[in-house]
């Protein structure tokens, strides 16, 4: 199989369910921004200094994958050859960033990203998983059948994001840099 189909070089791209749109619509921008969220989990997958959290990067990047293919199917025709979107994946994050809360300091301001290169890329992530939450909730508005659980699921991944950031500061003993309002 070839890499290169030609198809796409008028600027359209074909979606699950058969018709052909423009690279600019709103749907290729989401689920393109979810392939963009999806490199940066493999990143923090791959550099993360805790094993059990790369590994659950991992499951979640197959997660990702699925959402993306939901929202790259146009109508049932489309979905039909999709698995569902996995059920419990919410609470299975929210026991992620309990466990992680547990062994760190009480949040007291608002950090600033950075810190430590690891820590970035893990802040990086999470500003795209919000973008990627911000076309979810524009294509719904403008496709009702678009899913809501992609909504919450890119909802909590944000927190678990934010968490796993200060989490992997902690491992690493890099100090949190609180932001500071100059007033």
């Amino acid at each position: 199989m070839k890499i290169y189909t030609r198809s796409g070089d008028e600027g359209t791209t074909g979606l699950l369910g058969g018709n052909r749109v423009s690279k600019a619509d709103i749907r290729i921008e989401t689920y393109g921004t979810l392939d963009e969220l999806n490199a940066w989990l493999g990143l923090i997958a791959d550099e993360c200094p805790d094993q059990h959290q790369s590994a659950y990067v991992r499951s979640l990047q197959n997660d990702i994958f699925l959402m993306g293919s939901h929202l790259a199917a146009e109508n049932q025709k489309g979905k039909s050859y999709l698995n569902d979107l996995r059920d419990g994946i919410i609470e299975e994050m929210e026991r992620e960033i309990d466990d992680m809360t547990e062994v760190l300091p009480p949040l007291k301001n608002f950090i600033l990203p950075g810190g430590e290169q690891r820590v970035s890329f893990v802040q990086i992530s999470r500003t795209v998983c919000r973008r990627a939450e911000r076309l979810v909730v524009h294509l719904h508005s403008v496709d009702p059948s678009v899913d809501q659980r992609i909504i919450r699921t890119l909802n909590r991944l944000s927190d678990y994001l934010f968490t796993l950031a200060r989490y992997t500061s902690h491992i690493l003993g890099v100090e949190e840099k609180p932001w500071i309002s100059k007033t």
